[in-house]
């Protein structure tokens, strides 16, 4: 069912993004009465969600289709009350409205993976906080030792095959791992889908994506859901079960790099005198050497 709804015709992305919220929508939240007999279309039908946009059904279903790509900021905006849309979701509507008029440019190329002096030097100074720095595709690109012992049996993969999403999918360790599992993975699809609204054709998500809709009913399911979230739970404590030091419950920053496009910084952070701050002082001691992240020559690029 998933492939036969990734495959139905709906040609751009802000086609999938409309059918995909107006699905999940009971006529009952809308006010509508659900009548009598079994519906074939799950949640809104399209004549319903134009009715309530206050466009025709032949404008919304050219809008599904792809036939139509450039909608009034009106009616984007009745779009969004239509499928009650919340803020991400209304500003990620909006960057797909834009893309669609732009006629699709050329793809771009993936960003680049190298992680400057300064930024590795930040993680060594962070240290016993786990530090580390991922790609825009969660790509794990660099870490300092207690980053790389905290997400444990990461350091089971090669460094180039490193990437939390696919750690949260496809590592046997990381359902355990964390205590918030089933959030984790849709915080972690929905900030995938933002970047894939704006940038389908980017080569380091398509072929991200194409991995986990293969390998994980769990990732397929979710992607197909199409919510997308910009924040993914920034500042938002985690837990984690861990193997070595126990239940930590840690607080979480993340911020952009200035001067690495798509490179963000990610700590954890605890207060001294704490278990937490022994938990992971301890991870920081006892971490394997080749934790530790190469740090650069002259010669690398």
């Amino acid at each position: 069912m998933a492939e036969q709804q990734r495959n139905d015709g709906d040609g751009t992305e802000l086609g999938r993004f409309l059918r995909a919220r107006r699905t999940q929508i009971t006529p009952a939240e809308v006010g509508f009465s659900p009548g009598a007999g079994v519906r074939r279309t799950p949640g809104l039908r399209r004549e319903e969600v134009a009715a309530l946009a206050g466009v025709s059904i032949d404008y919304y279903t050219r809008l599904e289709r792809g036939r139509e790509t450039r909608p009034s900021l009106a009616v984007v905006d009745a779009l969004g009350r239509a499928l009650k849309l919340d803020t991400d979701e209304r500003d990620h509507l909006r960057d797909l409205v834009i893309r669609a008029a732009r006629h699709a440019p050329e793809p771009p190329s993936a960003p680049s993976r190298t992680v400057s002096a300064q930024a590795r030097l930040l993680l060594e100074s962070l240290r016993p906080s786990p530090a580390y720095v991922t790609s825009r595709t969660l790509d794990l690109l660099a870490h300092n030792p207690g980053a790389l012992a905290l997400y444990a049996g990461i350091e089971d993969w090669p460094a180039k095959q490193r990437n939390l999403a696919r750690f949260l999918f496809l590592h046997p360790a990381a359902r355990d791992l964390y205590a918030d599992w089933d959030t984790q993975i849709a915080g972690c699809v929905a900030r995938l889908r933002a970047l894939a609204g704006t940038d389908p054709d980017a080569p380091d998500l398509a072929g991200l994506v194409g991995e986990l809709l293969l390998k994980s009913p769990d990732f397929a399911k979710l992607w197909d859901r199409y919510e997308v979230n910009r924040r993914l739970h920034a500042r938002k404590p985690k837990t984690f079960h861990h193997p070595q030091v126990g239940d930590i419950t840690l607080d979480f920053q993340g911020m952009q790099l200035e001067g690495s496009p798509g490179h963000r910084l990610g700590v954890y952070v605890t207060t001294p005198g704490t278990p937490e701050h022994d938990a992971v002082v301890l991870l920081d001691m006892t971490a394997p050497r080749q934790a530790v992240t190469k740090q650069p020559t002259r010669r690398e690029h």
